[in-house]
C-alpha cells in the first residue's frame, strides 16, 4: 500500500483512492480520501468481510456539481454530507460524476462479533 499517493480505485470505475492511515489492532481500521472525477462511479454491491461487522463512515468534503451521489439500501445515518453505513450487507454505490469532482474522507473499521 503506498502511502499518501493515488491509486486506483478496487472497484475499477474511474474513481482514484489516497491511504491515510490504518491498523490491524485492536481494532482493524482504515482511512481513505476518495476522489471521483468527472466520469468515475462506483457500481452497487457490498465488501464481504471474513469476520466480524464491517462499517464505513464517508464525509462529503466537496461534492461533484453534477452526479456522484451516494446511493445505499440501509444506511446507519445518511445525511447531504454524512453517511454511515454496514457495506458487509448493505448494498452500496455512487452514481456517474457527470460534472466537477468529488471528495470523501472514507474510515472503515471491522467490530469482532465478541466486542
Amino acid at each position: 500500500m503506498q502511502w499518501l499517493r493515488w491509486q486506483v480505485g478496487r472497484q475499477l470505475s474511474g474513481y482514484d483512492k489516497m491511504f491515510l492511515a490504518g491498523a490491524l489492532w485492536p481494532i482493524k481500521f482504515d482511512c481513505y480520501l476518495l476522489r471521483f472525477k468527472q466520469g468515475s462511479f462506483i457500481k452497487r454491491h457490498t465488501d464481504t468481510v471474513e469476520s466480524g461487522r464491517h462499517y464505513r463512515l464517508n464525509i462529503v468534503l466537496k461534492a461533484a456539481n453534477r452526479g456522484g451521489e451516494f446511493e445505499c439500501e440501509q444506511p446507519i445515518y445518511a445525511s447531504r454530507r454524512i453517511k454511515l453505513f454496514r457495506p458487509d450487507i448493505s448494498a452500496h454505490a455512487v452514481t456517474r460524476v457527470e460534472e466537477g469532482t468529488r471528495y470523501v474522507f472514507s474510515v472503515g473499521w471491522i467490530r469482532n462479533y465478541e466486542t
